[in-house]
């Protein structure tokens, strides 16, 4: 524990931490669901093609998030932040002048890559100067991704209805000024905490490693991490088109992403307390239930009251998902193996969130519907809501010791 004079405002940092997470996870990664209508119609996209745009930017923060982790070791989490946000911003520049598809999906895939190297370790940032209250911090910085949500359903509507076809343009223009701002912010005002000892965990052998890979509640939780992406990866990436192609406006389409976005913010936080009186297994299965629900009712019928429910419970239940799959992956294991643990369990996120819009864009193509790919994520999260059955049951203290 650092002595409270000997470190920056935390105040000020946190902040950064906040703004850091709104660019490169709510607009990098989430507002592309927002942008995409007006984004496809004007360059003549498939949904297929569209889908693949945003494989490619998971695709490429999947195979580098490893690679910031080792910059930030050597360089210091300060510059490897910077590095990235500002790999996000040129992303943003070219997205917002960019015609064609293929350049199309490499300025996607430079999304990913620059969210590898600032995300991660602004959160290392932030638990190394404030160890102590590494929840607190932590969480305030994730709570700018529902931030950055909000941001862009009240933005990027108000932004095509201004600008037409150009609007989608000058959104990507806006996320690259927002970019270079926190990039400035983040430069003037973080600074690396001590270096830190090797985790005793980085120094396991092999074999010990892979009791950690092969524990039966490892692998449970790790799945339902996984299935959690791919749901919540396919209905941010083409709700809102689903929504618009049923004959709603962008507009109302996107303050209902805005919606949800307002409600997230909150909602980790307070599925974490639930969970704390009626266990991580059972408030795990309440939220995942009614983010099947939310799934179910724009399939059961198209009308606006339908979304707004849709919306409405996504707001109140996603995030606390998130939360409380991330703490359950954590408590499974002692606390020296809990980083392999998480990384282990975050692979399978991303590899859900890699494989998600791919198929459901494949399908929507195939269809010329949105009806299979929805269905489709119905039943996957089903399969999770099963396995949650299964961790509400697991005896308690740690698997691997």
């Amino acid at each position: 524990m650092f002595p409270s004079d000997k470190r920056p405002n935390r105040v000020i940092t946190v902040l950064c931490g906040t703004l850091t997470s709104l660019v490169v996870i709510g607009l990098a990664r989430l507002a592309y669901g927002i942008i995409l209508p007006s984004m496809r119609a004007d360059l003549g996209l498939s949904y297929q093609q569209a889908g693949l745009l945003s494989t490619v930017t998971a695709l490429c923060y999947v195979s580098f998030v490893l690679a910031g982790g080792l910059a930030a070791a050597r360089w210091g989490a300060r510059a490897s932040v910077l590095f990235g946000l500002l790999t996000v911003a040129l992303g943003f520049v070219g997205l917002a002048l960019a015609g064609n598809f293929w350049l199309i999906t490499l300025l996607m895939g430079l999304l990913g890559f620059g969210t590898a190297f600032a995300f991660a370790p602004m959160v290392s940032l932030l638990a190394g100067w404030y160890p102590e209250q590494r929840g607190l911090v932590i969480g305030c910085m994730t709570s700018g991704v529902g931030i950055g949500i909000l941001a862009s359903g009240l933005l990027v509507p108000a932004l095509i209805e201004q600008f037409a076809a150009l609007g989608w343009r000058v959104s990507w223009g806006v996320f690259a000024a927002a970019a270079l701002c926190v990039a400035a912010m983040v430069a003037l005002f973080v600074q690396n905490p001590p270096q830190a000892p090797a985790s005793a965990a980085g120094e396991l052998p092999s074999a010990q490693k892979w009791l950690i890979y092969r524990n039966p509640r490892v692998l449970i939780v790790a799945t339902t991490y996984g299935i959690i992406g791919m749901g919540y990866i396919i209905q941010t990436v083409f709700m809102v088109s689903f929504m618009v192609e049923s004959g709603h406006s962008a507009a109302v389409a996107g303050r209902y992403m805005a919606m949800m976005g307002l409600m997230s913010i909150a909602a980790g936080p307070l599925w974490g307390w639930v969970s704390d009186f009626t266990g991580r297994g059972t408030a795990l299965a309440m939220s995942i239930f009614l983010v099947i629900l939310a799934m179910l009712l724009p399939l059961i019928g198209q009308g606006l009251s339908l979304f707004f429910l849709h919306f409405l419970l996504m707001g109140a239940s996603v995030n606390g998902l998130f939360a409380l799959i991330q703490t359950s992956a954590t408590e499974q294991v002692a606390p020296r193996y809990i980083p392999i643990a998480f990384s282990f369990a975050t692979l399978f996120f991303a590899v859900g969130q890699f494989l998600g819009p791919a198929i459901a864009g494949w399908l929507i193509e195939i269809t010329g519907g949105f009806t299979a790919a929805f269905s489709l994520t119905v039943a996957v999260l089903s399969v999770g809501f099963g396995l949650t059955l299964l961790i509400r049951r697991f005896p308690a203290g740690p698997a691997v010791r």
